[in-house]
């Protein structure tokens, strides 16, 4: 057999042999000590913080898990959280000062019985609310590695091609590329993962190492009896490896309707947006370099029509929303970012903006080309 037929045949090979990756599962190819780190990491993620550990005294969540757990630790959940912040034209204030743009929900006993309050207030300032819901962070190391030129390609702010898509970045605070967050704010991985121990948990870390206020107002003392910081770097990092190594689940092997509605899923438009596969750049950690992995994001913000349009956040507008990555929906009971649709296609229906042109073809599709294209997204 020739050199070149041997190379053939070996590929042939390692496709037949592909790795399934099931929701929880790490990437493939990981080494012996990154394995190590994953399942130390996962400990951390699955912790359940107190009082006399850290936790509070404003908090959403105890621990990752208890908002990342459906079907499995880096799964969704099934807490509804509340965001404020204040819109003026052009200019969007996240009312930081006033202990925005997340309200924490939930009070430890100390801070209730110093305050009486079992919540924190929303920033008086704020012209809109929005409820947010906890989505996988499966695939998140993946697309923490796709370049900025990737994303930077997909997008058309001007419309060039008229086809009624005018994707943009997200940008952070100081002007890099964002892709975490339904507003793509952030522009790291690790940044979003380090920002979630004090903002969801209320517990400081060596990156964030002060409480925020109750309202733009003081922490009364004695009710954190804590030392800030309150989690170590080391565990920082490990529940940042546990995230990072979590692999981007393989699709459910399709019926005939799946392979139609992938088809359809394409011609209607989906896809403009939801593009099905991205791919990393260079990376020390191999198994995550130069890697293309499911996605169906283009990583940019659309403008989704005032029917979805909630709070402000960075460049995003109450009407932008980053592509949400359509990752495990077998797994998802309810759907977009606020929960508030009950099945895929009231998902879909609920479109606009951007969007309106695809949701209208979906809806003027035949019921049995509909429920096509449902039966491939819930293969995902």
């Amino acid at each position: 057999m020739t050199p070149q037929r041997v190379a053939v045949a070996s590929l042939l090979l390692l496709a037949g042999c592909a790795k399934v990756v099931k929701p929880g599962d790490p990437v493939p190819g990981l080494t012996r000590q990154q394995r190590d780190r994953f399942a130390r990491g996962k400990t951390v993620f699955d912790s359940t913080f107190t009082p006399a550990t850290g936790l509070g005294p404003l908090f959403n969540a105890t621990g990752c898990g208890e908002c990342h757990e459906d079907p499995v630790a880096g799964g969704r959940g099934d807490e509804i959280e509340l965001h404020a912040t204040a819109f003026h034209a052009p200019t969007c204030d996240p009312l930081v000062e006033e202990g925005g743009p997340v309200a924490q929900l939930h009070t430890t006993p100390a801070l209730k019985q110093a305050l009486g309050i079992d919540s924190e207030p929303v920033p008086p300032s704020a012209t809109a609310r929005a409820h947010r819901t906890s989505p996988v962070v499966f695939g998140r190391g993946l697309l923490d590695l796709v370049p900025d030129s990737e994303i930077l390609s997909y997008a058309d702010p001007d419309d060039r091609n008229h086809d009624g898509i005018r994707g943009r970045p997200g940008r952070s605070l100081d002007g890099r590329i964002g892709r975490f967050g339904r507003k793509a704010l952030v522009p790291t991985l690790r940044e979003f993962n380090a920002g979630a121990f004090p903002t969801e948990i209320g517990v400081t870390d060596p990156e964030q190492p002060t409480e925020e206020s109750i309202g733009g107002q003081p922490i009364p003392p004695g009710v954190d009896p804590v030392a800030d910081p309150e989690i170590t770097q080391d565990a920082v990092d490990l529940a940042d490896d546990f995230v990072r190594f979590l692999g981007a689940p393989t699709a459910a092997k399709l019926g005939k309707d799946g392979r139609r509605g992938r088809d359809l899923f394409s011609q209607i438009g989906c896809a403009s947006c939801h593009i099905p596969k991205l791919r990393t750049g260079p990376s020390p950690i191999r198994a995550l370099a130069r890697r293309e992995f499911p996605a169906y994001t283009d990583l940019l913000l659309h403008d989704m029509g005032p029917e979805l349009a909630d709070i402000c956040l960075g460049i995003a507008t109450p009407q932008d929303f980053r592509t949400e990555p359509l990752l495990d929906l077998r797994d998802a009971k309810t759907f977009l970012h606020d929960g508030q649709a009950a099945s895929l296609e009231q998902a879909i229906e609920r479109h606009g903006g951007e969007a309106a042109g695809v949701r209208d073809r979906f809806k003027a599709l035949p019921a049995a080309d509909r429920n096509a294209v449902v039966a491939f997204l819930k293969a995902l």
